[in-house]
């Protein structure tokens, strides 16, 4: 079986979101936000550092999709989910506007 290319979700405990992609199918891959978007969640959640809990969702998957496509959807449920709107997630693209 070949890799099962992915778009997941992760909801942070704050309810706020963040929408990547795998190109592996990893599971325990829960992304590499920038620097920038690394700082907010850390800065968000200093208060539960000590115990927290993350959840990651697959919101899409496919073993035959091109990255290209991949890459495509990853952008498609950014927007779809609102994660690129500050108020709900931490997605920085595509750049939000109301």
């Amino acid at each position: 079986m070949g890799r099962i290319k992915q778009v997941y979700k992760v909801t942070y405990p704050n309810g706020k979101i963040y929408v990547g992609m795998d190109l592996i199918g990893n599971c325990t891959y829960f992304g590499s936000p920038s620097p920038r978007v690394k700082a907010l969640i850390n800065a968000d959640l200093a208060d539960c550092r000590m115990d927290i809990t993350v959840r990651k969702e697959i919101l899409w998957e496919s073993s035959t999709a091109a990255d290209a496509e991949v890459r495509a959807k990853e952008n498609e449920l950014i927007v779809a989910t609102g994660a690129n709107d500050p108020r709900i997630g931490y997605n920085l693209v595509p750049r939000f506007t109301k």
